[in-house]
Order: structure tokens, then sequence, then C-alpha cells
């Protein structure tokens, strides 16, 4: 595997972390702002510099490399593989009928992979328009829960205006691209962490309906909310990104954590960036800068336990509530992965709208809120 990295900053040249060397036809992962993405001009300049390259676009809230976290900026990692292949599909989501079917969009997207020896799904989709945890419940029946997948749903800052993801062409809104990757040499490994605590007594959900919570023990869910909150209730909805909800729902053996994207005044509910069912009971829940750094830590560990080789490439995917919790000390998350993996791997990533990635010791991936999810690849 050989690996270069650039960045790109507004209105300066593409700028070569690393050291410069041809690829042949490299995988081409582009993650940075929104606003720079959405200007064809960068598009053709990345085109320029990887003429055989496969380029995979997606906008983040923060793009990661082992120097830095940056938010003003666009991170450029090539990768060619040496004994290794991978094969690119995509699929759209805003047609009307995809709007309401995530599951099956997660479903036929995977299907259009070649199955036969797919070891890993590295998923870059859209962060605005489709329903993350349906999505997963769909990748998952297509693999029968027998093959890796990891990735996230992109970002937009704190701005949650709009996201943007692309292959092979200008990034646009509403597009979903899916990486397999194939070879007997590949090796895949992966951790989920988070460093929440939860807090305050467990409620039971008496009404929702997909990703929108109504009713907490037959109350309205925002009432209570707020009641907890005190006086951050009048920070919401962006206080609501620092105290999401602990869920233990009857049909999953593990809790999952869900971000509060927006509240609804007028119905009295809150909008979760994943799915939340009847039944299932939530708790409150908080954390701090020593909690993230040190969950990072720990997942980074775990990642490396099950390796056979040293990991080439650390593809880092952190949740954006958790980036506004570090807030000044943001590199400290990523610096904690890199004393764990070592200074060889080289990083890529960014924070994201939702991380997909299985729990410890499953296979079947989940979508995921206020984690950090680790994937190791070497060849």
């Amino acid at each position: 595997m050989k690996t270069v990295q650039l960045k790109k900053v507004k209105n300066k040249k593409l700028e070569y972390l690393s050291e410069q060397i041809l690829l042949k036809k490299p995988l081409v992962l582009i993650f940075g702002n929104r606003y720079m993405l959405e200007d064809a001009i960068i598009y053709h300049e990345i085109r320029e510099e990887f003429k055989e390259g496969h380029l995979v676009f997606g906008s983040t809230s923060g793009d990661i490399t082992s120097d830095s976290v940056d938010d003003e900026s666009i991170t450029i990692t090539a990768i060619e593989f040496e004994k290794s292949n991978f094969v690119i599909k995509t699929t759209g989501v805003l047609n009307p009928e995809n709007l309401i079917n995530s599951q099956k969009i997660g479903k036929e997207l995977i299907e259009q992979l070649p199955q036969k020896d797919l070891k890993y799904v590295l998923i870059v989709s859209d962060g605005s328009f489709i329903n993350g945890s349906q999505l997963a419940i769909g990748m998952n029946a297509a693999t029968e829960n027998n093959v890796l997948i990891t990735g996230a749903l992109c970002g937009d800052g704190s701005r949650f205006e709009k996201t943007l993801t692309s292959y092979n062409e200008q990034p646009k809104e509403g597009e979903i691209v899916a990486i397999g990757f194939y070879g007997e040499t590949l090796e895949v490994s992966f951790a989920t962490n988070g460093g929440w605590t939860p807090f305050g007594p467990e409620r039971i959900v008496t009404k929702s309906n997909d990703n929108i919570l109504y009713e907490l023990d037959g109350k309205p869910a925002l009432d209570l909310y707020k009641k907890y909150l005190g006086d951050k209730s009048k920070e919401l909805p962006g206080a609501a990104l620092l105290y999401p909800l602990n869920v233990k729902s009857t049909d999953t053996k593990k809790s999952i954590v869900r971000t509060i994207l927006n509240i609804n005044e007028d119905e009295n509910s809150m909008i979760l960036a994943g799915d939340i069912l009847e039944g299932a009971k939530v708790q409150l829940m908080m954390t701090n800068v020593d909690n993230i750094v040190n969950a990072a830590e720990i997942g980074a560990k775990q990642a490396l336990e099950s390796r056979i080789k040293k990991p080439e490439l650390a593809i880092l995917i952190s949740c954006i509530g958790r980036k506004l919790v570090l807030d000044q000390r943001v590199e400290e998350e990523v610096e904690e992965v890199i004393e764990a993996i070592g200074n060889e791997t080289k990083i890529c990533g960014f924070y994201s709208y939702g991380e997909i990635a299985p729990f410890e010791d499953e296979m079947s991936c989940q979508l995921h809120n206020q984690t950090i999810a680790i994937t190791l690849m070497s060849e």
C-alpha cells in the first residue's frame, strides 16, 4: 500500500503533506469543507492532480489528518493498493421512492458490489436525507451480516444545511458511495468508543415514529428534556448536541447513543439522528474532554488487538458532538489514536453526522452517534 496526502486551503494551491510519489489508479478520499467542495474549480484541480484516480468526495464537520483537525480546508488521501483491489458503486436518495425507503437503498447499494471475496465496505453517505439506522439494516441484509461495513454520514460543520458526496464527479446532494475492498492479504480491523456517561432516571419511549421522539413515560418528550437541561434549554437546539440520549431497545443486546438534531416546539417532539423504537429505555448522557480523549485511546487499542500486521492506514470518523465538547482541545482525540497505533500509520477521516460501524465482537453495522469509529487497514 502506497499513500500520499495533500491539503487544500482556500485560495492556495494543493500542498503535499507527504512525499510526492506517482500512484497508479489510486483510490482518492477527499474530505473537507462543504463550501469549498461546491467550487467546481477545486474538483478540476484535484482531477488534474490524479488523472487516473478514483475520486470519492465527502463534506465534513472538520477533516482529520495526523497533523491537524481543520474546518476551512480539504484533505486528500490517495491510496494505491499493491495486492488488493476495490470496486465503487453509488446510489441517489433524492427520488421520492428512495426518500422514504432507506433500508431498500442500503440493500440495493451493497448488492451492486461483486459479492465474491468481498472483505470490507467503506460507506461515504449523504448526511441530510438518509435515515442512517434503516440504511444500516438494509446493508446488513445484503451481506447476511458477514462483511465488515464502516463509514459515515457526511457533515456540514454545525450548520446542518446540506451535505455533499460524489464519485468521479462534482460533489452534490443526496448521494451515497460504497467502496468494496477485495484481496487475500487485506487486513481490516475496527473499534468504536464513546466516553459518554448516562445520568438521571430511565424513561420509556411511549410514542415515536422512526427518528422522531414524541413521548417518554406518556409525557411530552421535549418538555421532559427541557426540564433536565434547566437553564441550558434556552440554548436549544444547539445544546442538544452536548446532551444525547442513551437508548436501550428491546430488540438489541447493547445500548446505542442518539444525538438530538433538532426540536419541534409545535409538536413538543425531538428529531434524532437515528431511529428510536417505542418501548425502548432512554437516559440523558453527558461527558467531558478527558472522557472523550480517553475513549479515543481505548478505541484505538481495541482496533489493534486482533491485528496480525501493523496498520498502514487509519480512517477516523468522529461525531460533531464530540468536536463541540473538545472545542480548542479537538486535536487531543487524534493525538491519542496516533500514540496508540504509531506515527507510521497514515491517518485520514472527518467529523460526521453519524458513524457507521458494528459493535465490538459483532459484524452487523449500526448507526452510532457521539462515538469515534476507527478502521485500520493494511495489505
